[in-house]
């Protein structure tokens, strides 16, 4: 039977592919895959969706495509995992995920042939690693995967609170119920996947749990995610760390931006009582709104000189490393891109939350959760 922390995190990484949704990251399944054995990479075996690297095949949970493709690079293909866990995530699970994306990168065949016929091109795909935790990261977690460009997101932020909480309701409920069935009628951990898969990401997997004592708080944690105000949106600057940003009106970012696709913003930083300190982004001109972000602790030691002054080195940090961020967005099968451009004469440190003009914006304020790759 699977633990009930472990489903936690199950749970919220399907809820995760959802709200990643606006970036246009799609759950991958082995229909995605149309080579012939023995070139497939991926493959349905009875706990779920594997993905064969140089040397083994490894468990793809949540593994999704981006339909994207940066310059001069491959398709990026994304492994997210979640911890639901009370202590900070460890070195071990980190060093894993980069032990998974080292093995899937490093397949170098190119063409493929079945020994009759002529040789033909084969797919590539740069593959990544993000790890979302509701608990932080130790600091040795953080400086490996600074070094191995591996993407932590703290959802510990009080602004993911209302989504935990709806995950951790689901989890226990259905824990209680399947803890209390006949170990021969309890369902395995990916039918209940594939149940919140089908009902919030459209995706038609089978089986399916059949008892309604355990589908019916995973029909709960469905409808009240779909209600929930939160959108999470990835954002590229020029460093080797990603954004995550959060918001409880994404569409009213996505409306301005696409008036504006490239438009130079504010960044502010504000220091808070408990946890480490929020930046926040704003436009310089036009419709208002406000994204913030946060830097793992260990991420923002590191983009920061220690032989500056506070001010001036946050401001170093925004010039260098803040100076263009990129944000994609897909609608309707279609891919935005936008580029937030920031100028560091305009860095202010502030106490608390900035105040968007709530005429522009309706009284409507975004948020973000912290990512470092």
């Amino acid at each position: 039977m699977v633990g009930l922390r472990t489903l936690k995190g199950y749970l919220l990484e399907e809820v995760l592919a959802w709200l990643l949704r606006s970036s246009g990251y799609r759950l991958l399944t082995e229909a995605d895959d149309t080579a012939r054995p023995p070139w497939k990479v991926l493959e349905k075996r009875k706990h779920g969706l594997v993905v064969r690297g140089r040397g083994a095949w490894h468990q793809a949970d949540a593994l999704g495509e981006f339909p994207y493709v940066p310059p001069f690079s491959l398709p990026i293909r994304l492994f997210a995992e979640a911890k639901f866990t009370s202590p900070p995530v460890g070195l071990s699970v980190v060093r894993n995920g980069h032990g998974v994306v080292h093995d899937l990168n490093a397949g170098d065949v190119t063409t493929l042939s079945n020994g009759a016929g002529p040789r033909r091109p084969r797919t590539r795909y740069h593959y990544s690693y993000a790890i979302f935790s509701t608990s932080g990261f130790t600091r040795d977690a953080q400086e490996f995967a600074l070094a191995h460009q591996i993407s932590l997101i703290d959802l510990s932020l009080p602004d993911f609170n209302p989504l935990c909480k709806l995950v951790k309701d689901a989890a226990e409920a259905v824990y209680d119920v399947t803890k209390s069935m006949p170990p021969s009628q309890r369902p395995a951990v990916y039918r209940i996947r594939n149940y919140v898969r089908r009902h919030l990401l459209d995706m038609d997997e089978d089986p399916v749990p059949s008892s309604g004592a355990v589908t019916r708080p995973l029909d709960t944690l469905v409808a009240d995610v779909q209600r929930l105000p939160l959108g999470l949106v990835l954002a590229f600057p020029a460093a080797p760390f990603v954004l995550g940003l959060v918001s409880d009106d994404l569409e009213h970012f996505f409306r301005c931006a696409r008036a504006h696709p490239t438009h130079a913003v504010r960044v502010r930083r504000s220091r808070r009582s408990a946890g480490h300190p929020l930046w926040f982004l704003e436009p310089r001109e036009g419709p208002a709104y406000t994204l913030s972000f946060s830097l793992p602790e260990y991420v923002e030691d590191w983009i920061l000189d220690q032989e500056e002054g506070i001010g001036s080195r946050t401001r170093r940090t925004a010039r260098d490393l803040l100076s263009a961020i990129t944000v994609y967005w897909v609608e309707g099968g279609h891919t935005h891109t936008f580029r937030l451009h920031y100028d560091p004469d305009e860095f202010r440190e502030v106490s608390g939350r900035p105040r968007t003009p709530s005429s522009d914006l309706d009284g409507r304020v975004g948020r973000t959760g912290a990512v470092g790759r």
